[in-house]
């Protein structure tokens, strides 16, 4: 019987390539900074937070990484702890996979003429643009990868907890209240590691632009509540109501065990 005969193989197998392919995505743009304030519309805020006047200046990992939580809190209801501690592990190792091999493509020596092929749109060196966008700094791909892996288990940890409280019910409780806890460790994590470690940044620099990146991340993570329910919706429909309540049980029961068998090697 081929893998893909099962709705619920074939639904992990799109959830986690939709996951790992956000977070390896979420690693490369995230070079980019953009103004958010300029970007719809208005003028730079420049609010005072801990003593640094700054604008909404979001790096563009900020867009994906949202997703990426709340693709866990989905992964998890449906196929526990252990279904997104594969699949976070699997994208650390692909994210890794992805670096050397862009490092790789950096260190190949470019044909004479490809440098100042694009002079003409303002691009004078295109080996050092290129190893400017994909050439990021060791510091910054621990940082990134440990906050990543941080801010996982805060999640799945989390919406365990809440969901053996609620239920059933309260989808948006246990999947908010996880994903913000976990924004919040993965928005300090990686500036702390990245720029305070890596780099010269002061703790109150740190922590006003990590106090920015979280804001929006808080309000991205509130915004796509009702996205959340209808993916549920959508998922559900297409298990149909039988699997999809198994499949959730089983989810449950996955994570008791684990849990009773690390409570017995400790004993």
């Amino acid at each position: 019987m081929s893998v893909t005969n099962f709705k619920g193989n074939r639904l992990f197998l799109i959830l986690g390539g939709f996951f790992i392919t956000n977070a390896i995505l979420a690693e490369f743009v995230g070079v980019k900074i953009f103004s958010l304030e300029q970007t719809i519309g208005f003028e730079p805020v420049q609010w005072d937070i801990f003593g640094y006047m700054l604008n909404l200046d979001l790096t563009a990992g900020v867009i994906l990484w949202p997703v990426v939580f709340i693709m866990t809190d989905i992964i998890n209801e449906y196929f526990g702890a252990k279904g997104v501690r594969f699949l976070s592990n699997g994208a650390v190792l692909l994210i890794i996979y992805a670096f050397i091999m862009v490092f790789f493509a950096i260190s190949l020596s470019p044909a004479v003429w490809w440098p100042g092929s694009k002079a003409d749109a303002g691009v004078s060196d295109m080996q050092v643009a290129f190893s400017g966008v994909f050439g990021q700094g060791l510091w910054i791909i621990v940082g990134s990868l440990l906050a990543f892996l941080i801010g996982q288990i805060v999640d799945v940890f989390i919406f365990q907890k809440i969901k053996k409280i609620t239920g059933e019910k309260k989808i948006w409780l246990r999947a908010t209240g996880s994903t913000l806890v976990s924004q919040m460790i993965d928005s300090f994590v990686v500036l702390y590691i990245a720029f305070g470690i890596g780099s010269d940044w002061s703790m109150s620099k740190i922590l006003a632009i990590g106090s920015m990146n979280y804001i929006y991340k808080f309000t991205i993570a509130l915004a796509l509540t009702p996205v959340l329910y209808l993916i549920h919706h959508i998922i559900d429909s297409y298990l149909g109501k039988e699997l999809a309540k198994s499949l959730k049980v089983q989810a449950m029961e996955n994570n008791t065990i684990n849990k009773l068998t690390t409570e017995n090697k400790e004993v």
